[in-house]
């Protein structure tokens, strides 16, 4: 048994905001864990994404997503890397060495509803696709007229010290 150092009355505790889908559009998040993981049959690698929606609605909320690296399947593994190349292109990280470089990236995602064919588990949101913030600064290599337009966005973004920039 375990005390509690002050009594609890059910009254003060926040009701959680339940387990309902979000609503099938794009959504502005935050990247806040991410994970590399074996997949079930340990043949493969994938990284686990944590986004926490930001607007426009559903602020708070949190969702999910899977991004293949390595699998057997040559398909699951292309496709798995072409999501991760457009999660990149739209947070503006060039490369990457670490998945804690993406700690603190702000991106736009496709969030869509996904259905068990089985009929063993409940619908579920997945992340279907991935965009930079409307008129947000990227980190990519630019032309040069376009690089000196966006200098002053990129300089503030620098500013911010977010930790997805702490490697450039």
């Amino acid at each position: 048994m375990a005390l509690l150092e002050q009594e609890i009355t059910l009254d003060e505790l926040p009701e959680s905001g339940g387990y309902d889908l979000l609503p099938a559009g794009w959504y502005t998040a935050s990247i806040t864990e991410t994970d590399v993981k074996d997949t079930k049959d340990g043949r493969g690698k994938y990284i686990k994404v944590r986004y926490d929606i930001t607007g426009p609605t559903h602020q708070g909320r949190v969702v999910f997503g899977n991004l293949n690296i390595q699998n057997p399947s040559s398909e699951a593994e292309r496709i798995g890397r072409q999501q991760f190349g457009d999660l990149l292109r739209a947070i503006g990280i060039t490369r990457i060495r670490d998945t804690d470089e993406l700690l603190g990236g702000h991106v736009q995602i496709k969030v869509g509803i996904k259905e068990d064919k089985t009929g063993q588990y409940e619908p579920q949101n997945d992340i279907r696709g991935f965009k930079p913030l409307e008129g947000g600064a990227t980190m990519l290599k630019q032309e040069p007229k376009a690089a000196a337009a966006a200098a002053p966005a990129q300089a503030a973004v620098k500013s911010s010290n977010a930790p997805w920039l702490k490697n450039k």
